[in-house]
């Protein structure tokens, strides 16, 4: 049982850090990066961006999987001190699941919904998108995505130290 608890913690610290990573590429570079072009090139390019992130690796492993092994990790840590870690960890991730479903989502569906960039009023698109509160929403997850990995990380950090102690 040991050995899958920490085993689940480590998929959950590590598949965590990876999503608050794909959050803080967005924040760092790619809306940052994309917020300089014309309005073609935005439209265009974020539609392609979203329909590569749809895949099985990062929705089913990486942001579904964080979820579910800190869950998991949680359940096999009822009785360890790392668990108000785990758990507060859980929470933050969740959020950020929410924040994702609730405005993110719904924004990237009505990009790529509005259909080719050489057959539509891309200004207009790119008005509807709402780039500030696209922007706003995923440094929220990023933060909150980061905070989350922190306290996986102090939670391995901790059941380790539990495991050396006598």
């Amino acid at each position: 049982m040991n050995g899958l608890r920490v085993a689940s913690l480590m998929a959950a610290t590590m598949t965590t850090g990876l999503v608050a990573g794909v959050y803080a590429s967005y924040a760092n570079a790619v809306m940052p990066g994309l917020a300089k072009t014309d309005d073609k090139t935005f439209v265009g390019a974020f539609q392609a961006v979203d329909r590569a992130i749809v895949n099985p690796l990062f929705l089913g492993l990486g942001f579904v999987g964080a979820l579910l092994f800190t869950l998991l990790a949680g359940l096999l840590s009822l009785t360890e001190k790392a668990l108000p870690w785990i758990a507060i960890a859980f929470v933050l991730y969740l959020v950020t699941m929410i924040l994702t479903i609730a405005i993110n989502v719904p924004l990237n569906d009505a990009i790529k919904a509005a259909g080719d960039p050489n057959t539509i009023d891309v200004a207009a698109v790119r008005t509807a998108f709402d780039e500030a509160k696209w922007r706003t929403f995923n440094l929220i997850r990023t933060i909150l995505g980061t905070v989350a990995f922190g306290l996986l990380s102090w939670a391995l950090y901790v059941t380790g130290k539990s495991a050396v102690q006598p």
